[in-house]
């Protein structure tokens, strides 16, 4: 029994949530021939425990749970077991696994000692298997990303009343951070994948746009230091350029994505089309997008589009382009499925995607929106609702 106590392991309110999400592991694992898995990431503690913890969840293909806890203290329930070291966890069994799924996106020296600490059993990926079962939302979850995406649009509309002539993309984003956590930002922006790292959000403005990142994300930007070369750099906002604001939306641990773009003054016409562009390729995605439907043919429709409007060139960047659409969003801001043209996903009822036709226009900025929308069984709807045309900052 889970404890209804606020020390207890699962927050309230979240008990019948985890419980579904077990069984969901639970089966996967039987489906692969495994006996167990061991979950050690961030990411995956907080889906199955409602929490972070220092520690690990470990579910078995028969739908037990147990939560072996290092930190922090006082947590309790039937199912908690403090521990000091990962080699005591296999005390704690009723019987050692014969395959034990973990993570494999983890350190190598960590695989190697937790194998070893379960006494060399066969090993198997998990980090694959969460990844699938997080892709598809449940209602509980589709909720909160609901409430971010409110919290995420109210945030956004205080743009122009926060911008002031002759800023700097940087002191823009300061603000704009600072109204975020002020109506509930966590100011985590959780990211898949040891080499993609952003500090909350991208704010582009001029050519910085089109400045090359190393990371996989749709937008560059040379950042303010090599240390971490995205985003924001400085630059003052002048007349003729525009401004693309994709800021963080994580309210409630579980996030929206959303884009909007903004304009000083007057901006080139080329300009002007491309931002409809995205515009329209983000209504006929939208009409598109429902259960069964590839997310590869979603991603094709918007080169299609872009390369009938005569815009290939700026399509999804300029000097460096990124090779998505598109993609999955919820606890980490990249998850499945990918709207990209090797996808070999189909969409499914509960998936939460975002889409971001994107262009960067030379010596203007980036343009473009990025919605988030839930794939139900009668299409997709859009949980970042706000103004999609080219926003005036100033005249």
């Amino acid at each position: 029994m889970i404890n209804e106590n606020m020390n207890s392991i699962i927050s309230k309110g979240w008990e019948d949530e985890i419980a579904r999400r077990v069984e969901r592991i639970a089966a996967s694992l039987a489906e692969i021939g495994a006996d167990a898995m061991l979950i050690s990431s961030n990411t995956n503690l907080y889906y199955t425990a409602s929490r972070v913890i220092a520690g690990y969840t470990y579910v078995t293909a028969k739908g037990d749970v147990k939560y072996f806890v290092r930190r922090p203290v006082g947590l309790d329930g039937d199912n908690v077991v403090y521990i000091r070291k990962p080699e005591q966890i296999v005390e704690f069994l009723d019987s050692k696994p014969a395959t034990l799924a973990l993570e494999l996106d983890m350190p190598y020296n960590d695989i190697q000692r937790l194998q070893a600490a379960f006494g060399g059993v066969a090993i198997v990926d998990g980090a694959a298997i969460m990844r699938k079962i997080r892709a598809v939302k449940s209602p509980f979850e589709v909720a909160l990303m609901r409430r971010s995406g409110i919290s995420h649009v109210e945030s956004y509309r205080q743009i122009p009343h926060i911008y002031s002539d002759g800023m700097s993309d940087v002191e823009l984003q300061i603000e704009l951070e600072h109204r975020l956590r002020q109506n509930g930002c966590l100011g985590l922006f959780r990211i898949y994948g040891q080499s993609m790292e952003l500090f909350m959000g991208n704010i582009i403005c001029g050519n910085n746009a089109d400045c090359p990142s190393p990371y996989d994300f749709t937008m560059g930007g040379a950042g303010v230091d090599k240390s971490l070369p995205i985003g924001a750099n400085g630059s003052i906002i002048r007349p003729g350029m525009t401004v693309m604001v994709d800021a963080c939306g994580n309210f409630t641990g579980y996030m929206t994505d959303m884009t909007r773009s903004y304009k000083v003054g007057k901006v080139s016409d080329l300009a002007e089309k491309a931002h409809r562009c995205s515009v329209e390729i983000c209504k006929r995605i939208q009409s598109m997008a429902r259960p069964d439907v590839s997310a590869r043919s979603l991603y094709e429709t918007a080169v299609e589009m872009a390369e009938e409007a005569g815009l290939s060139d700026y399509f999804m960047g300029h000097a460096q382009k990124a090779g998505f659409v598109g993609h999955g969003v919820g606890i980490e801001v990249n998850e499945l499925p990918v709207l990209s043209a090797r996808s070999k996903d189909v969409l499914e009822q509960g998936n939460v995607i975002a889409v971001e036709p994107k262009f960067v226009i030379p010596d203007v900025g980036a343009v473009g929106i990025e919605n988030t929308y839930v794939i139900t069984a009668d299409g997709a709807e859009c949980l970042t609702v706000m103004p999609e045309e080219l926003i005036q900052l100033s005249e």
